[in-house]
C-alpha cells in the first residue's frame, strides 16, 4: 500500500496520496496547488481516480476542483454533503476500491460539521480484516478534537454538534483496534482545535489512554469541554466553508490576475476606490516605510492564515511584494480562497521612494527600551494582541489585551480608546504585532510602535509580567 501524508506547515494543513500498487490513487482533502499530488502519482505510476474529502474545510479552500479538473478524477463527500458541483456521495460503511489490495471505507462522523467523515484504508496483503489506518479529518487529532463551534449561525448549535461528535467518536473510531494508525487533518497552530500535539501522526490506542477529549465521563461533560474556551475564528473561516461547497475559478486563474504589474498611480487610485494593499516584505522593511492604508503580512510566517484574518476577503487587493514572490503570494493566498487580487505594484516594493508623502512609518522597540518607557513619567499604553491561552501564562502589568483576530472587527472601538497616547503593541514573537501595528496607523493611531520580539524577547530582557485580573478569574 502507498500512503503518503503532505503536510502544509504554514496552515498546519494535512493531505493525504492513498494508492493500491496495482491500481489507482485517491487523494484525501488536497490543498488548491495540486502539482505535489500530480507529481506523486507520476512518480509512483498510478493514475489519481478519485479525490476526497473529509468535510466542507473552513480553514483552507481545498484543491478538490482543480484536481479533478487536471486528471478527471471522480469528486466524493460524505452523504450528508449537498454541493455545487457533481460528486459521488458515499454513505457510512461504503467502500472504494482503489486495486487488489487496497480498499477505503467510509465512517460517517458527524459532529465537527454534519457532513463529517472519516476514511479507515484497509491493505488485505499485509493487515487482514483490521483498517491499517484512518484519515480523521477534523474529527480527531492528536490530543483534541475538532471545534464544534464553526456553523453557528447555519441552523446548528455547537451543543448539538458536539453531541453528534461525542457518537461519531465513541461509536466509530473507539470501535477500531488501538494499533491503527490516526492520520488526522491538522497539527499544533491549527485553529480548529485547542490543544493540538506536535505528531502528525497517532494511533487510536493512544489517543484513547491520553486525549483529553476522549477520557470524560460521559456526553455532557464532553460537551461542555468542546463547547468551552474556543477562540475566535479567522474571519475567513466562515467564507471558505461556504465556498468549499461551490463552484468557483480556479487557482490558475488568480495566478494570472496577480502577474498584471500595476503602476503607482494605479495602486494609489486603486487603493482610494476601496481596495485593499498587502505589503508582504521583510518587517523592517516595511516599518521603515509602507504605503499609506497598506496592510502588513509578512511572507515568512503563517502569511494565509493571518492575512484571512485580517484582509477584507471581498474587496480587490494589491499586493506589495518582490516581482519574483508574486507567484507565491498569491499561491498561498489562493490556499484560503483570497483570490481578489487583481495585480502588484510594478517593480516591487522598491518602487517606493523613501521620501516618498504617501508612506508611513512604526517604532520598532527593544525590550530594554520599552522597560524605559514604562518606568518613566509618561508611560506608554501597551496592546497585548496575543490569545486568551498565551495572556493567561503572563503579561505586562497594565497591558489592553485585544487578540488579533479580534482587531479588525474591534478597529474602531480600540483606536479610539487609545486615542492620541504613545501605544506598544506586543504579541508573542513580533510578527502579529507589526500587523496590528499596520492596522492601527489605518485606523489613525498616529504613535504607535511594537516590542520587536514580543513577548519572548520581554522575558529574555528580565521584564516583569502579571496574570491579568480579568484571566485569573476567568
Amino acid at each position: 500500500m502507498i500512503l503518503e501524508q503532505l503536510y502544509l506547515g504554514c496552515l498546519s494543513q494535512a493531505s493525504y496520496f492513498v494508492a493500491d500498487p496495482e491500481g489507482d490513487a485517491l487523494v484525501v482533502d488536497p490543498r488548491r496547488d495540486v502539482d505535489v499530488y500530480l507529481e506523486l502519482a507520476e512518480r509512483h505510476g498510478r493514475p489519481i481516480t478519485r479525490v476526497a474529502l473529509t468535510h466542507f474545510h473552513a480553514d483552507f479552500l481545498a484543491g478538490h476542483l482543480e484536481l479533478a479538473e487536471r486528471t478527471g478524477a471522480r469528486l466524493h463527500l460524505g452523504a450528508r454533503a449537498q454541493a455545487e458541483f457533481d460528486f459521488t456521495a458515499l454513505a457510512d460503511e461504503a467502500t472504494m476500491e482503489l486495486g487488489p489490495s487496497v480498499t477505503v471505507r467510509v465512517l460517517e462522523t458527524p459532529g465537527h460539521t454534519p457532513e463529517s467523515v472519516c476514511y479507515a484504508i484497509h491493505d488485505r496483503a499485509s493487515d487482514g480484516p483490521d483498517p491499517h489506518a484512518v484519515l480523521t479529518g477534523d474529527t480527531l487529532f492528536n490530543g483534541d478534537v475538532g471545534r464544534p463551534d464553526l456553523l453557528v449561525g447555519t441552523g446548528w448549535s455547537a451543543e448539538d454538534l458536539a453531541r453528534l461528535h461525542y457518537q461519531s467518536l465513541q461509536e466509530k473510531l473507539l470501535s477500531l483496534p488501538d494499533e491503527t494508525l490516526v492520520y488526522p487533518g491538522h497539527g499544533p497552530g491549527s485553529a480548529c482545535g485547542k490543544s493540538l500535539s506536535g505528531d502528525t501522526v497517532t494511533t487510536i490506542g493512544a489517543q484513547r489512554t491520553s486525549n483529553p477529549a476522549l477520557t470524560l465521563p460521559d456526553v455532557e461533560a464532553f460537551v461542555a469541554r468542546a463547547c468551552a474556551g474556543q477562540g475566535a475564528a479567522p474571519a475567513y473561516f466562515v467564507h471558505d466553508a461556504a465556498w468549499n461547497a461551490q463552484a468557483r475559478q480556479p487557482l490558475a486563474s488568480v495566478l494570472e490576475a496577480a502577474r498584471r504589474p500595476l503602476e503607482r498611480d494605479e495602486v494609489l487610485q486603486l487603493r482610494d476606490e476601496g481596495a485593499s494593499v498587502l505589503d508582504v516584505r521583510d518587517v523592517d522593511a516595511a516599518a521603515a516605510g509602507c504605503l499609506v492604508g497598506s496592510t502588513w503580512v509578512g511572507l515568512e510566517g503563517r502569511f494565509a492564515s493571518w492575512a484571512g484574518s485580517v484582509v477584507d476577503l471581498e474587496r480587490p487587493l494589491v499586493l506589495l511584494v518582490e516581482p519574483e514572490r508574486v507567484d507565491e503570494a498569491a499561491t498561498r493566498l489562493g490556499r484560503i480562497g483570497l483570490d481578489t487580487v487583481v495585480g502588484h505594484l510594478a517593480g516591487g516594493p522598491a518602487a517606493l521612494a523613501t521620501d516618498d508623502a504617501e508612506l508611513q512609518f512604526w517604532e520598532r522597540l527593544s525590550a530594554t527600551s520599552v522597560q524605559e518607557l514604562l518606568a518613566s513619567d509618561a508611560p506608554p499604553q501597551v496592546l497585548d494582541v496575543r490569545g486568551p491561552g498565551e495572556v493567561a501564562e503572563g503579561a505586562i502589568a497594565g497591558s489592553l489585551h485585544v487578540p488579533l483576530v479580534e482587531l479588525p472587527a474591534r478597529l474602531e472601538e480600540v483606536a479610539a480608546t487609545l486615542g492620541e497616547q504613545p501605544t506598544v503593541v506586543t504579541c508573542g514573537s513580533g510578527y502579529r504585532s507589526a500587523i496590528a501595528c499596520s492596522l492601527l496607523r489605518q485606523a489613525g493611531v498616529s504613535s504607535v510602535a511594537e516590542l520587536a520580539g514580543g513577548h519572548a524577547a520581554w522575558l529574555a530582557a528580565g521584564g516583569a509580567v502579571v496574570v491579568p485580573a480579568d484571566v485569573a478569574s476567568s
